[in-house]
């Protein structure tokens, strides 16, 4: 078809409960569970290391960081989740799709970045622990955190000018929750192949160098930690990690399975699910994580539990 009559369109229809009508009500309430349920814990993860000032050293920063990207990560998807489950069909503008996708895209390259950071963090805390507060100072840590929000926001720029420079015409109807990548791709009436070349590149790219650089860091851990001569110091060691590699296991894994396996193998029903637990599942999870496998998260928190519990005592002294 001639590209002159073709009509380019400015709106997408989001269609990715349309094959489960009976589960939307279900479904909904759901997705608003774990939204409250992701917000709360990540934004009290927040509060937590603010308030502790057991908590104020580099890995708990880098925590906090972690935080923020997952409540910001998720409030850019699931609202228009629960908006497409409300209504069966969510129809946004050009503008909107493409801003939706910018900012998915910069908290997901950023969580990438910012998980290897955190990987280099434990190999110098574990390598070297008498020089680990000259070696990542405050400005190191800021510098390493501004590194991985600026890393993001060049993948977002180019990977959203490259997909919004395709021509989308007649067929507007996503099968999917929200604009990603690969139902863009299918929608899209003109060559895609240059374009899937430097997003799939790229892409591919940030996943793989991030987690060669986590891989890399704990091999160095490993080597660190057989040399110990203290089995409880080992111990104490490895469970310092484990909430780390379970984090990059889960989030890694799934950005894997989704973008980087071969195509020809994908269905959109395993893409949607996929996609559903990297965007909704993994962000509320990240601070459950976190907190059931660390002695010093919990510890804060029963403080500030005692905290709040012995003003409320005082409270009601005063009233009495």
């Amino acid at each position: 078809m001639a590209k002159n009559n073709l009509t380019t369109i400015t709106r997408f229809v989001l269609v990715g409960f349309i094959d489960l009508p009976k589960w939307e009500a279900p479904l909904f309430l759901v997705f608003v569970s774990f939204y409250i349920i992701t917000i709360l814990g990540n934004l009290g993860m927040i509060i937590l290391i603010q308030v502790d000032i057991q908590l104020h050293t580099p890995m708990y920063f880098f925590l906090s960081h972690l935080s923020l990207l997952d409540a910001c990560y998720t409030s850019v998807i699931t609202p228009q989740i629960l908006a497409t489950l409300a209504q069966n069909k969510m129809i946004i503008s050009y503008g909107q799709c493409a801003t939706q996708f910018f900012f998915f895209t910069i908290c997901a390259a950023t969580e990438c970045f910012l998980l290897s950071v955190m990987a280099y963090d434990r190999y110098v805390a574990i390598s070297n622990p008498l020089l680990y507060t000259v070696a990542m100072s405050p400005k190191r840590c800021w510098n390493l955190v501004a590194g991985a929000y600026i890393g993001g926001l060049l993948g977002a720029i180019l990977r959203t000018t490259c997909t919004f420079s395709l021509l989308f015409c007649e067929d507007n109807q996503i099968n999917f929750f929200f604009c990603d990548l690969p139902p863009l791709l299918k929608l899209a009436c003109s060559d895609t192949t240059n374009i899937e070349i430097i997003i799939v590149f790229f892409g591919n790219f940030v996943i793989l160098a991030n987690a060669l650089v986590i891989l890399i860091s704990y091999l160095h851990i490993i080597k660190a930690v057989i040399k110990m001569k203290s089995s409880v110091g080992r111990g104490k060691t490895f469970s310092t990690c484990t909430s780390h590699l379970t984090a990059v296991g889960l989030f890694f894994g799934t950005l894997i399975f989704m973008y980087i396996r071969n195509s020809s193998g994908k269905s959109l029903q395993e893409d949607k699910v996929v996609s559903v637990f990297y965007t909704v599942v993994i962000p509320m999870l990240n601070p459950l994580i976190y907190t059931l496998r660390n002695k010093d998260v919990k510890a804060a928190f029963r403080k500030l539990i005692g905290r709040f519990q012995a003003s409320q005592t005082l409270q009601n002294c005063l009233k009495g």
